[in-house]
């Protein structure tokens, strides 16, 4: 190559290898920095747009994750107050029992029938009041209800369930009972019988929802876990391979500016035959 003044072609190959090797620098700084392979779409848009996709996809999980999380609560809401109501129909079926026998007096009965009128009051009041949030659980109105579960649209991403459940004393027969006299504590044994199965196959529905929306949501915890990983193999930074092209290319940039240096002393080689 022959020594020219008005061009330095040698100084030009150093700068465009010095240009590249600061570019390189600067998008191993950014994947560094951001924790993304992906620095901007040019280096691989087919990756970025599948990552992206992926990304809506594992945030529509999530959310479907926390709705089934939310209608599990509501559920256990409702199971919270059958179980008290299954508790307080035992000690009415105690007191019953009690009073059947003669060996309380009917003022000891009375003073019986007071726990068992005020526990029967409670019972009603306990499925009137069970609430989540301002929908009514346990007094059989409650009308049909849509869980949104999946990432997508379609009736194969919610669950239908109708709560229809009513607890309350006039549903289960246990309105204006008394065990003032044994004969009435002995009839009420089998009104309580009933009411207690009443209550037990309220709670298997509900248990029955209950075990259907675990495994939903241990589905979706699967699928939150695969999506994720798919998408850090393809937008997550490779830490130790970033961090050596780092290293390369800050290796590759002080060489390019020595070079560039010593190029820039060509022209003047060239100048120097012109001295006679």
């Amino acid at each position: 190559m022959g020594l020219r003044i008005n061009t330095n072609l040698a100084a030009i190959i150093a700068h465009r290898r010095l240009g590249k090797a600061q570019e390189q620098t600067e998008h191993a700084i950014g994947a560094l920095s951001s924790g993304q392979r992906i620095v901007k779409p040019g280096d691989d848009a087919a990756g970025l747009a599948i990552s992206e996709n992926l990304r809506g996809q594992i945030a529509s999980i999530k959310q479907a994750r926390s709705n089934a999380f939310n209608a599990g609560s509501m559920i256990q809401v409702a199971e919270g107050g059958l179980n008290e109501q299954n508790n307080i129909l035992i000690r009415l079926r105690e007191l019953a029992i009690q009073a059947a026998s003669d060996n309380v007096s009917d003022t000891e009965r009375g003073f019986l029938n007071k726990e068992y009128e005020s526990l029967t009051m409670e019972f009603d009041r306990i499925a009137k009041t069970t609430r989540f949030g301002n929908k009514v659980l346990l007094e059989g109105n409650g009308g049909e209800y849509t869980f949104h579960v999946g990432a997508f649209a379609g009736p194969e991403n919610r669950i239908q369930y109708k709560l229809d459940a009513n607890s309350t004393a006039g549903q289960l027969n246990l309105d204006g009972l008394s065990i003032k006299d044994r004969d009435d504590a002995q009839d009420n044994l089998e009104k309580l019988d009933k009411a207690l199965v009443g209550i037990s196959s309220i709670r298997a529905n509900f248990g029955a929802i209950q075990s259907r929306l675990a495994a939903t949501t241990a589905n979706l915890d699967t699928q939150f876990e695969n999506l994720s990983a798919s998408r850090a193999r393809l937008a997550d930074a490779d830490i130790a391979y970033e961090t050596s092209q780092l290293i390369q290319s800050q290796v590759l940039q002080d060489a390019g500016i020595s070079v560039m240096a010593q190029a820039n002393q060509i022209p003047l080689k060239a100048a120097k035959l012109l001295n006679f």
